[in-house]
């Protein structure tokens, strides 16, 4: 048991860990890009990645772009680099890395991390009016992570099996239904999940919307868009889209997505050829 206590240990001091003074040598000496901004917390992401626009939607409601450097993944290798994974082994975006070394993964961690240091800076972004919409505001944003991000890319991945591409669509329509109900809790208050001001949780689900807005309705046969009986959430999409910071984070990620567009990625990865067979469902 001793032992195993031991390996256990180790493990967690390998990951997310504050590097020692040795360790900060040595990473300058294998990462130079990271040691040149040490000045102030740098976000690795890029503009189409809909869980880094969620801290960056963040970032620019609480004006904080010139607090936080956003580069891209690439610059150290991408996120497959030992570089990369030395900061976090997931080898996913966006990850935060402070001045002091801390390496931060995972967009709620993150938005979390931006709202709490720059308390006083902008709006605070947490319901400070009670504990249920606090509640409405965190239950909004698990429903997103734990049920919407992980089969997203069933919009625009591949190859994978047929079946699997038409029960993640129909797993995500699902999903847009209990978003619903929840941002019917607070509607009369609206616009937002939380009534009338924004908050991390409208934050975190509205780059997603943008993802589904698009790929749903340009491949997969959604005519009618994704708000189809679905009033509160439409009505919170044209306040997000009306909303300055949003509409630039709309216009970020609706870029990179027309990028995907071009390169003809839809038809790459089997989308197309997927939808063509009628004996699944794809909208709904």
């Amino acid at each position: 048991m001793a032992a195993l206590a031991s390996s256990a240990a180790a493990a967690r001091n390998v990951f997310f860990r504050r590097a020692s003074a040795a360790n900060a040598r040595q990473r300058r000496r294998a990462m130079p890009v990271v040691a040149a901004a040490a000045d102030k917390p740098i976000l690795y992401d890029v503009p189409v990645s809909n869980n880094g626009a969620r801290c960056r939607l963040i970032m620019y409601w609480k004006r904080l772009e010139d607090a936080v450097e956003i580069r891209d993944p690439g610059t150290i290798g991408g996120l497959k680099s030992e570089e990369y994974l030395a900061l976090n082994p997931q080898g996913k975006m966006p990850l935060l890395v402070l001045p002091d070394g801390l390496a931060l993964p995972e967009s709620e961690v993150i938005s979390r991390y931006l709202c709490d240091a720059h308390a006083d800076v902008g709006p605070s972004l947490l319901p400070a009016e009670s504990p249920e919409r606090r509640a409405v505001c965190a239950l909004a944003t698990r429903v997103h992570d734990q049920y919407v991000v992980p089969i997203q890319g069933v919009m625009y991945r591949g190859p994978m099996p047929i079946e699997q591409r038409a029960e993640g669509i129909a797993a995500i329509a699902k999903q847009l239904d209990v978003i619903e109900g929840v941002m019917k809790i607070y509607a009369d208050e609206g616009p937002f999940v939380a009534g009338a001001e924004p908050s991390t949780a409208d934050a975190a689900l509205f780059p997603t919307y943008i993802f589904m807005d698009h790929c749903l309705t340009r491949h997969f046969g959604w005519r009618d868009g994704v708000f189809r009986d679905r009033p509160e959430s439409e009505r919170w999409w044209c306040a997000m889209r009306a909303d300055t910071c949003g509409a630039r984070v709309y216009d970020e990620v609706k870029g990179g997505l027309e990028k995907w567009e071009d390169a003809g990625r839809f038809e790459t990865v089997g989308v197309t050829e997927h939808v063509k067979d009628g004996s699944f469902t794809w909208a709904y």
